[in-house]
C-alpha cells in the first residue's frame, strides 16, 4: 500500500507507536520533566487539542521520515537503515533543534535532556518500523 515510495500504513504504525512510546516515557518521567519545564502539577492540564497536535505532528514526521528513508532507494528500506536514519534525523534536527530553543527559553539541561531522549525513542521507533514495512 505505497503511493510516492511511502507506505502509509507503515506511517500509520510508526504515528500510532511514537504517540503511544511518548505517552509511556512521560507517564514515566511526567514529574521530573514538569520540574524541568517549570510547571506546576496543579496547573498541568491535558486537552483534546493537545493530543490531537501532538498525533497529527507525529504522523507528520513519520511521513516525513518515510520520504526520508525511501530516498535510499529501491532494496534499501530495511529495519538497519530505518534505525540510521531515525538516528541521524534526531542528532541532525531533533535534539539540536530542541536544545537551542530551550536554551533560549532559559530552560536547564534536564529538561533538553529527558526531551531529547524521548525523541530518540521517536525517531528510532518510526526509523525502524517504517524500514521493517519497507515499500
Amino acid at each position: 500500500m505505497a503511493f510516492g515510495g511511502v507506505n502509509y500504513v507503515a506511517v500509520l504504525v510508526a504515528a500510532v507507536a511514537a504517540f503511544l512510546a511518548g505517552a509511556i516515557y512521560y507517564g514515566a518521567f511526567g514529574k521530573a520533566w514538569m520540574k524541568a519545564a517549570r510547571i506546576e502539577p496543579a496547573n498541568a492540564k491535558m486537552s483534546i487539542t493537545l493530543i490531537a497536535t501532538s498525533f497529527i505532528s507525529e504522523l507528520i514526521m513519520a511521513w516525513t521520515l518515510a520520504g526520508i528513508i525511501g530516498h535510499l532507494g529501491q532494496g534499501e528500506i530495511t529495519i538497519r537503515n530505518g534505525l540510521i536514519s531515525g538516528a541521524l534525523v534526531w542528532l541532525g534536527f531533533m535534539a539540536t533543534t530542541l536544545t537551542v530553543n530551550q536554551r533560549y527559553q532559559g530552560f536547564g539541561w534536564n529538561l533538553s535532556i529527558i526531551d531529547g531522549i524521548h525523541w530518540l525513542i521517536v525517531a528510532l521507533l518510526m526509523g525502524g518500523i517504517i524500514g521493517a514495512f519497507g515499500v
